[in-house]
């Protein structure tokens, strides 16, 4: 499915330009998680933006959207690393180590920093708010190319559940996809994001769902260590293709909600 960072990008971006209210922004994190808290990394990104310290009790999510109010922030970029790309996350740093593992990230490149979500406790989501220690460049990947490149591994995904046999291992292989794929249906987005964001996203969630239910194991079934790598190996592209997919779907979605958010003024 996509990921809460992707989903505070978005509408933060909206809430900065006008498209949304901070209440808006507040009930659509609500979907990762009951209650959300934010923490500062180190010090000094503490003092910054008036956060919690690490050894301080976090607040909530509404504060840091004051703080970033009052940094006069306007640009947010969602960033999903993999091991061998970090781009976006100024390096190997505390954020790129703690994004890396978590997979996600989202970047405020005009505050300096980055935030990291991780589940500490049933149904508390933790952001923790890192400096940015160098500019971040990011990747632009146009979402028409990320459109095509997706409908292909839409094609080469149901190859895959072929030639590994997946419904064989897995004989409720379907349904688990469709259920998986179900879950970007129940997110919420801004009011004028664009429908070819949505249908890219949506896209990608069923190719996610495809992949996930290809790349795990049967219940009980045995799977030499060739198989698996043989099976990464013939996924691997097809996740690439959602990862791009998504960071071009939001990266398309912030620029547009921008634009109606300048129109107003």
């Amino acid at each position: 499915m996509s990921t809460a960072s992707a989903t505070l990008v978005v509408w933060t971006s909206a809430w900065l330009h006008g498209a949304a209210a901070a209440d808006d922004v507040l009930d659509a994190l609500g979907a990762w998680a009951g209650l959300h808290e934010v923490v500062a990394d180190d010090d000094g990104t503490a003092t910054a933006l008036d956060l919690p310290g690490p050894e301080e009790a976090p607040v909530g999510p509404a504060l840091l959207l004051a703080s970033l109010r009052r940094a006069a922030t306007t640009t947010a970029r969602l960033v999903l690393p993999v091991p061998g790309d970090v781009r976006g996350l100024g390096g190997h740093g505390p954020l790129g180590k703690c994004a890396l593992r978590a997979g996600q990230a989202a970047v405020l490149p005009e505050v300096g920093v980055g935030l990291v979500p991780r589940l500490v406790a049933d149904g508390v989501l933790r952001w923790t708010v890192f400096d940015l220690p160098v500019p971040a460049v990011f990747e632009h990947v146009p979402i028409g190319e990320a459109e095509h490149g997706l409908a292909s591994a839409m094609r080469e995904a149901a190859t895959a559940l072929v030639t590994l046999d997946v419904a064989r291992h897995r004989p409720n292989a379907r349904a688990e996809i469709a259920a998986l794929a179900a879950e970007q249906q129940g997110l919420s987005w801004p009011t004028g994001t664009p429908p070819r964001s949505l249908r890219v996203l949506q896209r990608a969630a069923e190719v996610a769902a495809i992949l996930a239910v290809a790349a795990s194991d049967a219940p009980g079934g045995a799977v030499s260590a060739t198989a698996t790598r043989a099976r990464d190996e013939a996924l691997r592209p097809l996740g690439d293709a959602v990862r791009r997919a998504r960071l071009a779907a939001v990266d398309e979605a912030v620029r547009v909600l921008s634009d109606q958010g300048a129109g107003r003024h």
